[in-house]
């Protein structure tokens, strides 16, 4: 089967990009989840994830990468393998500009020439191993549903709420997604999405926002920055492994591992656990100290140059 690879990427260094987030939704706040630099800081991962791309899944057959009005300075546009492809393309006009990636998320299904097994990810997730087709997708054609076991299923969210403690606005959006999804086909996944790169079916992606949960989606189309209303991306895995469209797994570090970007070793989970899959995660708690290690730790990982790069140009 053809497998494309969709990215969403922005230059959140571009000064030109940045006056016109700042005139919409004013300064960045260190600590406010929903718009922290962490957000948008640009420190060349998706560079070094097209590196690892090259090196470790030479079989996929088209690179998407979603942008708003920015192009990688770097990036060989020419690549026959390569496009970008414009927010403005994709998304409803009520919902520009856009500055939520869970929104964005919902309109993949829309680019034009996505091939109907995709993979997703942001671009700071990495393969770290060489991977077939069949670690994504089954012999029938139905992807493989990677969530993380979570001990004592929806009770242990229940028992935050019951004493007071806020769950943060992203696992708030993954449990909005469950209760949705469960609501309607009397399943509650009590797993999280492993927070990598997964794999999805267009018609099922389609299904969702189009017909099954439209007036859901619909509602929160207007959220130009991240939201607790916000319906995470987890509802269409659940709505896969709820239908039978999809294969459940529960992962562990060796497969899929989340290193935090605050933390001093970056490498230690790496020389621990090997894992094929790895995200560097940036958010509201990395300070531009920790920035400045990501980009001499990913050179020395993925140090080989690929063709999805220019010659002789570094930023």
């Amino acid at each position: 089967m053809d497998i494309d690879l969709v990215y969403l990427w922005v230059d959140g260094n571009d000064p030109v990009w940045r006056a016109r987030k700042d005139e919409f939704l004013g300064i960045e706040k260190t600590w406010d989840e929903t718009i922290c630099r962490g957000r948008y800081a640009n420190n060349n991962e998706l560079r070094y994830s097209l590196r690892s791309v090259e090196k470790h899944l030479p079989w996929i057959r088209k690179i998407f990468i979603i942008t708003d009005r920015q192009t990688p300075a770097w990036l060989n546009t020419s690549h026959p393998n390569v496009q970008i492809v414009d927010h403005r393309e994709i998304l409803p006009e009520e919902a520009l500009p856009c500055y939520n990636s869970t929104v964005i998320e919902y309109f993949l299904y829309r680019i034009p020439g996505l091939s109907e097994h995709f993979l997703y990810g942001n671009d700071d997730m990495f393969f770290n191993a060489d991977l077939s087709p069949s670690f994504f997708f089954a012999e029938d054609g139905f992807p493989y549903v990677r969530l993380q076991r979570k001990f004592f299923g929806e009770w242990r969210y229940r028992w935050k709420e019951w004493w007071g403690k806020e769950l943060s606005v992203y696992r708030t959006t993954i449990l909005k997604s469950a209760r949705m999804v469960a609501a309607r086909y009397g399943i509650f996944y009590f797993g999280t999405p492993h927070h990598n790169v997964d794999a999805y079916r267009k018609t099922d992606y389609e299904a969702v926002v189009e017909t099954v949960f439209k007036q859901e989606i619909t509602d929160c189309i207007l959220h130009h920055k991240r939201s607790p209303d916000d319906i995470q991306r987890a509802v269409f895995l659940y709505y896969a492994l709820a239908v039978g469209h999809a294969h459940l797994k529960y992962g562990g570090r060796k497969e899929s591992c989340i290193i935090d970007g605050k933390k001093p070793d970056y490498a230690k989970q790496l020389r621990r656990y090997h894992p094929k899959l790895f995200c560097l995660n940036d958010n509201q708690y990395v300070t531009e100290m920790d920035r400045e290690r990501i980009q001499p730790f990913l050179e020395n990982l993925f140090s080989m140059k690929s063709l999805f790069e220019k010659e002789g140009i570094w930023s």
